[in-house]
């Protein structure tokens, strides 16, 4: 079931977290590089472009082996994970 929330903190490229979770989310199938990696600061600028102050509809999918939800996020009809896939690591 999707749910909207609002994203309160970028983590990173692929990890956020909002005003109804306790626990960050993952977007499903993309993987940014991390801190100190090369692309770590545009991967973590475009998320925030994309999600901040706006309302997200969030579907879970899985989990990963942290326990974080997996998500598949859309802002409006744009999917957020798909936008995101050109800052994956290389």
């Amino acid at each position: 079931m999707a749910r909207k929330e609002k994203p309160t903190k970028i983590f990173d490229g692929d990890t956020f977290l909002t005003n109804r979770r306790l626990i960050p989310v993952r977007l499903d199938g993309v993987d940014t590089p991390e801190k100190r990696e090369p692309g770590y600061k545009e991967a973590k600028k475009a998320l925030e472009d994309l999600i901040k102050n706006k309302e997200v509809t969030i579907k879970t999918v899985a989990r990963d082996k942290y326990r974080r939800p997996l998500v598949q996020a859309k802002v409006g009809n744009q999917s957020v994970n798909k936008a995101m896939e050109k800052y994956k690591k290389k």
